[in-house]
């Protein structure tokens, strides 16, 4: 009998240690994020500044970047849209001529077999930048769940293959799921922002989406990072009214949380690798601080490994070219 553990046996080659791996990383683990901007300028393409290799893109620009990540292998993409004009009630989510609904018909015409989720929220659509209907300083609950139906079915009807609550408005997903039942799309998935935290790794997003709210935050609405069985109640909540995947938001920061939701539910859990995430890789990388790609693979497995089956991260374009 050996007198100890030799583990270093399995770990003497590249070939073995490949073959007992345990946890692998897929091109279709990834969805990218892109953000889509209403404009005349077909060739619209700014610089994220917060998030370097990422940029705001026209119609034009975006069929363009979808088209070489396509070649590359994606699978799936989310969408975000910056409108030419913002109001009170963000008309322009659910304008059935709205910039991200143009980008649905886009994609779908151009690349059928191409999953596309819209995020659903109004925060980039209203003047004051919060997630929903503001009175006198408060961000209303029931009347807003109106208005993400109606986005949700726009974009349905545009043809997107899934949508994505990320508003954090209790109640929203059994209304979507209400609303696109009875508009005649009972097979079309939620995937929902179940658990989403109050944090400050979505800095950079705010630069990127030009949603920062224009007074208070959002803390009444998204989850305190400090607690994790509230997690396990939204998701609950979620999975009741219908949701078809739990999505956990921050990814890294909350891989407990990833955990938790993993082990206590059926449903396919998906990991938001945010803009703070992918910026500070990318900023200590071109610092030359660290390696990036061995990091960005390093952090993507760890994400996967705690339990995500789905990974929206800003690197899945990068990582299609390697993996």
């Amino acid at each position: 009998m050996p007198e100890f553990h030799r583990g270093r046996r399995l770990r003497r080659s590249r070939t073995m240690r490949d073959m007992v791996r345990e946890t692998e990383l897929r091109p279709q683990d990834l969805m990218m994020l892109y953000f889509v901007v209403e404009t005349d300028d077909e060739n619209f393409e700014k610089p994220i500044s917060s998030m370097p290799g990422q940029h705001q893109l026209s119609l034009q620009k975006l069929e363009q970047r979808v088209a070489q990540a396509v070649d590359n292998g994606l699978r799936s993409l989310m969408l975000f849209g910056i409108p030419a004009q913002k109001d009170e009630h963000a008309s322009g989510a659910y304008d059935d001529n709205g910039i991200v609904q143009r980008a649905i018909r886009m994609i779908k015409a151009n690349w059928p077999d191409l999953l596309v989720c819209p995020d659903v929220c109004l925060c980039e659509y209203t003047s004051h930048g919060h997630c929903g209907i503001v009175q006198d300083g408060d961000v209303l609950n029931d009347p807003t769940l109106e208005l993400l139906a109606r986005t949700a079915v726009s974009y349905a009807e545009a043809g997107a293959d899934m949508v994505a609550p990320s508003d954090m408005m209790d109640g929203r997903v059994l209304a979507i799921r209400d609303a696109l039942d009875n508009a005649g799309f009972p097979n079309l998935p939620i995937m929902s922002y179940a658990v989403k935290y109050a944090s400050a790794f979505y800095g950079p997003f705010r630069e990127a989406a030009e949603s920062a709210p224009q007074f208070g935050d959002r803390k009444t609405y998204q989850m305190d990072p400090a607690n994790s069985r509230e997690a396990l109640r939204e998701a609950a909540a979620d999975v009741f009214e219908g949701a078809d995947i739990l999505m956990v938001k921050p990814a890294l920061p909350y891989l407990d949380i990833v955990r938790q939701v993993r082990d206590s539910f059926d449903a396919p859990v998906a990991a938001y690798q945010v803009s703070g995430e992918y910026s500070m890789i990318k900023a200590a990388a071109q610092n030359g601080w660290i390696d990036e790609q061995a990091v960005v693979l390093e952090s993507l497995t760890a994400i996967k490994r705690a339990g995500a089956d789905l990974i929206l991260t800003y690197f899945t374009e990068d990582l299609l070219k390697t993996l």
